[in-house]
């Protein structure tokens, strides 16, 4: 891959996306896919894939497909998914605790290490998973006393800002946002921001379309 290539974050996620159905062919003992045959599983054009791989190299033999095993290696590396990652996370409502507790998280390498909220009343629960909920006051120490790399935001809209100050203040370098607003972060920080209205009002938008 030339390293000056900016990848579109189109791709990324399409990477993403490619991995799960190359885990269920491996999982089935299935040595090799075609483009086509992948493509397919993903709803998306042969072409398509076979440009976001050229991104990053040379896949496959023409005329007989990938190496099931070898690409997800592959995809698993360029994703930085080949090892696990330390999480934390801040806001322990209905959200927060579905989101600590959902076992997809820990089946791909992604370890929450600690759990944080404002409220003193929730401070010292401990959630099923068996972590004890900590005081938001603690994150600058815990943080940095576990390694933890990644934090997921899952607060109240107000209080959101706040938080990605005081993660990156302690040293996270990413942040997944489940807040309904948009965060300002160093450049440093990467954020991905998850709002579920823009998902409904994009199905509202379709079915107002077919009415």
């Amino acid at each position: 891959m030339n390293t000056e290539t900016k990848i579109p974050n189109p791709t990324i996620e399409r990477l993403a996306f490619y991995s799960r159905p190359l885990e269920v062919l491996l999982k089935g003992r299935i040595p090799v896919v075609s483009s086509e045959k992948l493509a397919g599983l993903c709803s998306v054009n042969p072409a398509q894939v076979r440009k976001d791989l050229a991104y990053f190299g040379e896949f496959g033999v023409r005329g007989v497909g990938y190496d099931v095993r070898e690409l997800l290696m592959e995809i698993k590396k360029i994703l930085g998914t080949d090892h696990a990652w330390n999480l934390c996370i801040v806001g322990m409502g209905n959200l927060g605790k579905a989101l600590v507790e959902n076992e997809n998280f820990k089946s791909r390498g992604y370890r929450f290490l600690a759990a944080f909220d404002n409220s003193p009343q929730r401070a010292g629960e401990r959630l099923p998973c068996g972590l004890i909920i900590q005081s938001a006051r603690k994150i600058a120490e815990l943080v940095k006393a576990l390694s933890i790399e990644i934090g997921v935001i899952a607060t109240a809209p107000r209080n959101a800002q706040r938080t990605a100050d005081m993660l990156t203040r302690a040293g996270v370098k990413a942040i997944l946002n489940f807040a309904p607003t948009q965060l300002r972060t160093q450049d440093r920080c990467a954020v991905e921001n998850v709002d579920f209205t823009v998902k409904l009002e994009n199905l509202a938008y379709h079915l107002a379309k077919e009415e």
